[in-house]
Protein backbone atom coordinates (compact mmCIF):
# COMPACT_ATOMS: atom_id res chain seq x y z
CA UNK A 1 0.00 0.00 0.00
CA UNK A 2 0.93 3.72 -0.67
CA UNK A 3 1.49 5.46 2.68
CA UNK A 4 1.29 9.12 3.49
CA UNK A 5 2.48 10.30 6.92
CA UNK A 6 0.78 12.46 9.38
CA UNK A 7 2.01 15.80 7.78
CA UNK A 8 1.05 14.81 4.35
CA UNK A 9 4.33 13.99 3.55
CA UNK A 10 4.95 10.15 0.98
CA UNK A 11 6.53 7.77 2.82
CA UNK A 12 6.54 5.56 -0.08
CA UNK A 13 4.68 1.76 -0.96
CA UNK A 14 5.16 -0.16 2.61
CA UNK A 15 3.21 -3.88 3.51
CA UNK A 16 0.53 -3.64 5.74
CA UNK A 17 2.65 -4.30 9.02
CA UNK A 18 4.96 -2.06 8.24
CA UNK A 19 2.48 0.91 7.89
CA UNK A 20 0.73 -0.81 11.43
CA UNK A 21 3.93 -0.48 13.19
CA UNK A 22 4.56 2.97 11.96
CA UNK A 23 0.99 4.06 13.62
CA UNK A 24 1.63 2.67 16.89
CA UNK A 25 5.02 4.34 16.72
CA UNK A 26 3.77 7.76 16.17
CA UNK A 27 0.55 6.74 18.26
CA UNK A 28 -1.74 8.10 15.15
CA UNK A 29 -4.46 5.95 13.32
CA UNK A 30 -3.65 4.04 9.77
CA UNK A 31 -6.75 5.14 7.56
CA UNK A 32 -7.54 4.05 4.06
CA UNK A 33 -8.42 7.27 1.98
CA UNK A 34 -8.49 5.43 -1.80
CA UNK A 35 -9.27 1.31 -1.31
CA UNK A 36 -9.69 1.56 -4.87
CA UNK A 37 -6.73 3.17 -5.82
CA UNK A 38 -3.46 0.62 -7.25
CA UNK A 39 -2.10 0.50 -4.56
CA UNK A 40 -4.46 1.48 -2.14
CA UNK A 41 -3.76 4.61 -0.78
CA UNK A 42 -3.40 5.44 3.67
CA UNK A 43 -2.82 7.71 5.63
CA UNK A 44 -1.34 8.12 9.09
CA UNK A 45 -3.86 10.54 10.95
CA UNK A 46 -5.56 10.96 14.50
CA UNK A 47 -8.97 10.37 12.84
CA UNK A 48 -10.80 11.42 15.86
CA UNK A 49 -9.20 15.02 15.64
CA UNK A 50 -10.18 14.36 11.62
CA UNK A 51 -13.49 13.53 12.66
CA UNK A 52 -14.34 16.83 14.87
CA UNK A 53 -12.84 18.98 12.46
CA UNK A 54 -14.85 17.63 9.53
CA UNK A 55 -18.11 18.33 11.75
CA UNK A 56 -17.05 21.76 12.70
CA UNK A 57 -16.16 22.63 9.38
CA UNK A 58 -20.12 21.26 8.34
CA UNK A 59 -21.17 23.22 11.34
CA UNK A 60 -19.34 26.74 9.93
CA UNK A 61 -20.62 26.42 6.64
CA UNK A 62 -24.19 25.40 7.72
CA UNK A 63 -23.88 28.95 9.58
CA UNK A 64 -22.90 30.75 6.69
CA UNK A 65 -25.84 29.73 4.27
CA UNK A 66 -28.99 31.73 4.32
CA UNK A 67 -32.00 30.46 5.15
CA UNK A 68 -34.87 31.53 3.00
CA UNK A 69 -38.15 31.70 4.61
CA UNK A 70 -41.41 32.63 3.01
CA UNK A 71 -43.58 35.07 4.56
CA UNK A 72 -47.40 34.96 3.85
CA UNK A 73 -49.40 37.92 3.99
CA UNK A 74 -53.08 37.77 3.96
CA UNK A 75 -55.56 39.95 1.74
CA UNK A 76 -59.40 39.82 1.19
CA UNK A 77 -60.85 40.79 -2.44
CA UNK A 78 -62.37 43.97 -0.25
CA UNK A 79 -59.47 45.09 1.71
CA UNK A 80 -59.45 49.05 2.00
CA UNK A 81 -56.46 51.27 1.21
CA UNK A 82 -55.04 52.10 4.70
CA UNK A 83 -54.67 48.22 5.48
CA UNK A 84 -53.32 47.72 1.52
CA UNK A 85 -50.72 50.30 2.42
CA UNK A 86 -49.62 48.61 5.92
CA UNK A 87 -49.54 45.01 4.37
CA UNK A 88 -47.42 46.60 1.57
CA UNK A 89 -44.90 47.92 3.78
CA UNK A 90 -44.77 45.00 5.50
CA UNK A 91 -43.79 43.31 1.87
CA UNK A 92 -41.45 45.53 0.80
CA UNK A 93 -39.74 44.79 4.42
CA UNK A 94 -39.79 41.07 3.87
CA UNK A 95 -38.70 41.04 0.36
CA UNK A 96 -35.54 43.62 1.50
CA UNK A 97 -34.55 41.50 3.87
CA UNK A 98 -34.50 38.36 1.21
CA UNK A 99 -37.14 36.54 1.98
CA UNK A 100 -39.77 35.49 -0.50
CA UNK A 101 -43.58 36.61 -0.08
CA UNK A 102 -46.64 34.42 -0.54
CA UNK A 103 -49.35 36.79 -1.00
CA UNK A 104 -52.67 35.13 -0.24
CA UNK A 105 -56.34 36.25 -0.91
CA UNK A 106 -59.38 34.57 0.65
CA UNK A 107 -62.67 34.48 -1.01
CA UNK A 108 -65.25 33.89 1.56
CA UNK A 109 -69.22 33.00 0.50
CA UNK A 110 -70.50 35.05 -2.33
CA UNK A 111 -66.83 36.71 -2.95
CA UNK A 112 -65.90 33.45 -5.29
CA UNK A 113 -68.66 35.19 -7.99
CA UNK A 114 -66.48 38.10 -8.21
CA UNK A 115 -62.90 36.66 -8.36
CA UNK A 116 -61.97 39.56 -10.62
CA UNK A 117 -61.56 41.56 -7.76
CA UNK A 118 -58.73 39.67 -6.54
CA UNK A 119 -57.01 39.34 -9.65
CA UNK A 120 -57.25 43.33 -9.75
CA UNK A 121 -55.98 43.52 -6.57
CA UNK A 122 -52.95 41.14 -7.06
CA UNK A 123 -52.14 42.83 -10.17
CA UNK A 124 -52.02 46.16 -8.55
CA UNK A 125 -49.81 44.47 -5.67
CA UNK A 126 -47.49 43.63 -8.81
CA UNK A 127 -47.15 46.66 -10.39
CA UNK A 128 -46.67 48.21 -6.94
CA UNK A 129 -43.59 45.78 -5.62
CA UNK A 130 -42.13 45.76 -9.06
CA UNK A 131 -39.46 47.12 -7.89
CA UNK A 132 -38.96 45.08 -4.99
CA UNK A 133 -39.80 41.62 -6.66
CA UNK A 134 -40.48 39.46 -9.31
CA UNK A 135 -43.73 37.03 -9.49
CA UNK A 136 -42.14 33.29 -8.61
CA UNK A 137 -45.82 32.09 -9.25
CA UNK A 138 -48.77 34.05 -10.57
CA UNK A 139 -51.61 34.37 -9.20
CA UNK A 140 -53.75 31.22 -9.20
CA UNK A 141 -57.21 29.22 -7.44
CA UNK A 142 -56.48 26.89 -4.19
CA UNK A 143 -59.70 26.47 -3.13
CA UNK A 144 -61.22 28.93 -1.86
CA UNK A 145 -57.79 30.78 -1.96
CA UNK A 146 -55.82 32.93 -4.72
CA UNK A 147 -52.33 32.74 -4.23
CA UNK A 148 -49.16 34.50 -5.69
CA UNK A 149 -45.77 34.31 -4.58
CA UNK A 150 -42.83 36.50 -4.95
CA UNK A 151 -39.36 36.61 -4.69
CA UNK A 152 -37.28 39.25 -3.95
CA UNK A 153 -35.00 40.71 -7.07
CA UNK A 154 -31.27 40.50 -7.44
CA UNK A 155 -29.55 43.19 -5.84
CA UNK A 156 -27.52 45.24 -8.26
CA UNK A 157 -23.90 45.95 -7.76
CA UNK A 158 -22.50 49.05 -9.57
CA UNK A 159 -18.69 49.14 -10.30
CA UNK A 160 -17.07 52.23 -9.88
CA UNK A 161 -14.41 52.92 -12.38
CA UNK A 162 -11.57 54.87 -11.49
CA UNK A 163 -12.09 58.34 -14.19
CA UNK A 164 -9.89 58.08 -16.89
CA UNK A 165 -7.80 61.67 -17.70
CA UNK A 166 -9.75 63.92 -20.07
CA UNK A 167 -8.29 63.85 -23.57
CA UNK A 168 -8.67 67.67 -23.65
CA UNK A 169 -5.81 67.92 -20.98
CA UNK A 170 -3.64 65.66 -23.14
CA UNK A 171 -4.31 67.94 -26.28
CA UNK A 172 -3.69 70.61 -24.96
CA UNK A 173 -0.03 69.72 -23.58
CA UNK A 174 0.84 68.41 -26.93
CA UNK A 175 0.03 72.07 -28.78
CA UNK A 176 2.93 74.66 -29.14
CA UNK A 177 3.52 76.95 -25.94
CA UNK A 178 2.28 80.10 -25.99
CA UNK A 179 3.34 83.49 -24.85
CA UNK A 180 0.83 84.99 -21.86
CA UNK A 181 0.16 87.57 -24.39
CA UNK A 182 -2.30 85.77 -26.55
CA UNK A 183 -4.94 85.59 -23.52
CA UNK A 184 -5.69 89.17 -23.21
CA UNK A 185 -7.15 91.12 -26.23
CA UNK A 186 -4.45 92.96 -28.79
CA UNK A 187 -5.26 96.93 -27.79
CA UNK A 188 -4.73 96.79 -24.13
Amino acid sequence: MRLIGANGEQIGIVSLAVANTLAEEAEVDLVEIAPTAQPPVCRLMDYGKFRYQESKKKHEAKLKQKQIQIKEVKFRPNTDDGDYNIKLRNLIIFLEEGDKAKITLRFRGREMAHQEFGVRLLERLRGDLESYAIVEQFPRMEGRQMVMVLSPRKKEVKLVKPKAAKPEATDNSSAPASNGNSAQPEGQ
